[in-house]
């Protein structure tokens, strides 16, 4: 598994895109532009120019006042600030089951140079499998943890725990957005789908919906179940703000002004990435209230509630902000696909040389979840796999879009737990 997917090379980001790449690495090493992700470049070109990337980054004014050694010490200070959270953790070491606690194990059941398959299950198992895809979209996999908690009382919960960019050596090579979708399928694969229940989150809509759709088109059997929640599967409907950015954000403004170059004390040295240092302020913006309020949660220490509470919201603040480097071909590759291009819904997107067709789909149970507060995914962009899974006879086929819910909601907090999470058990353990 582990030699399959180091082998992968980037499959869809086009050589144009890899050129500037390239050439961005090729002046961070030489010197002329200083290691960037953790010490971000000195030499940030002219004012205006970084005028201009900041006008395309919703963290405008703060961006536009740092550049060079302020810039670097922004960082360092912003780093260091984190270390106050400890390291990003599920806290799962057991789950309330029947009114009594029952201990958690994890285990890895594959691991890759990008990312680790988690079994999550308690006692001997329950028989019934779970893939939780996580988005690869900067947070960590532990900002999940909510749904994972509330899914180990019915199954076991299968988790893709991406590897932050900074610690993948270079010569374990690109990960493109295709790289992610076979990555993907090798896990299902792995898993049995004929066994398996498949749920995305945000981002992870995406390579999760052209995994299964390659599984359907080939001998493979299809996965059992498919839950699609809050993903821009076509972004074109309802574009958002932060999804304007992804479509309009000049790419040579992006490559010199919002990436660098992991220095050389991180196991990635070298590697070009988008830091997760310009990540938070972005994705903050999409949703600012969410942040305040679960930092003052967390500030009111054990009140109200327990000690154990509390520590659930210093951790839910942790998993939050505890951002990871993208590998930068990664971002480009879904800039270019979903945002700019819209390959899957205008049936254009090439995987390994084969056509994602999600009508391929015969079998599978589709339900797709939006919520109505959602600023982050636009409305109907993820109800656009209904369509694109034509070939599903509509009684498979569910959507829902849930009233007062948030992005976050749909995955984690009082929403997910009070409504998301009750209808999402229903409908998985309805009969097919």
């Amino acid at each position: 598994m582990s030699g399959a997917t180091t082998s992968m090379r980037c499959l869809e980001t086009p050589r144009h895109f890899r050129v500037m790449v390239d050439g961005i690495r090729h002046k961070q090493i030489s010197g002329r532009i200083p290691s960037g992700s953790h010490s971000m470049n000195s030499s940030m070109g002219s004012l205006d120019n970084f005028s201009a990337a900041a006008a395309w980054a919703p963290m405008g004014s703060f961006l536009s006042a740092m550049c060079g050694a302020q810039f670097a010490y922004a960082y360092e200070l912003f780093q260091r600030s984190m270390r106050q959270f400890g390291p990003p953790s599920y806290h799962l070491d057991t789950v309330c089951q029947d009114g009594k606690h029952v201990p958690v194990t994890m285990t890895v059941v594959a691991e890759t140079p990008f990312c680790r398959l988690l079994r999550f299950s308690v006692g001997d198992g329950h028989g019934v499998r779970r893939m939780l895809c996580a988005p690869l979209a900067g947070h960590r996999a532990v900002v999940v943890r909510d749904a994972i908690e509330s899914m180990l009382l019915d199954a076991d919960v299968y988790v893709t725990d991406w590897i932050d960019a900074r610690d993948v050596p270079r010569e374990a090579g690109h990960f493109g957005l295709a790289d992610c979708v076979l990555l993907l399928e090798q896990f299902m694969t792995l898993l049995d789908p004929a066994r398996l229940d498949v749920v995305a989150i945000c981002q992870a809509t995406i390579p999760c919906i052209a995994a299964v759709s390659r599984l359907a088109s080939g001998d493979a059997p299809e996965v059992r179940a498919l839950v699609l929640m809050g993903g821009p599967l076509d972004a074109r409907l309802h574009p958002t703000r932060l999804g304007d950015i992804a479509a309009m954000m000049p790419l040579p403004v992006f490559l010199a002004h919002c990436t660098g170059a992991v220095p050389h004390e991180y196991r990635g040295a070298g590697r070009i990435v988008y830091p997760g240092f310009l990540q938070l302020p972005t994705l903050a913006c999409g949703q600012p209230e969410r942040l305040s309020a679960m930092v003052f949660a967390a500030l009111q220490g054990p009140w109200p509630g327990s000690r154990a509470q509390a520590d659930l919201r210093h951790a839910a603040v942790a998993g939050y902000v505890a951002m990871m480097d993208m590998p930068v071909e990664f971002v480009l590759d879904t800039m270019r696909i979903v945002f700019r291009e819209h390959l899957l819904p205008r049936g254009s997107w090439y995987v390994g040389g084969m056509p994602v067709d999600p009508a391929a789909m015969r079998t599978t149970r589709l339900l797709t979840v939006e919520g109505q507060l959602d600023t982050i995914t636009g409305a109907g962009q993820t109800h656009a796999a209904q369509t694109l899974c034509r070939g599903l006879e509509r009684r498979l086929c569910t959507q829902v879009t849930v009233p007062g819910c948030d992005h976050y909601g749909l995955f984690s907090g009082p929403v997910w737990r009070s409504r998301v999470y009750p209808m999402l058990r229903s409908w998985l353990n309805a009969p097919a």
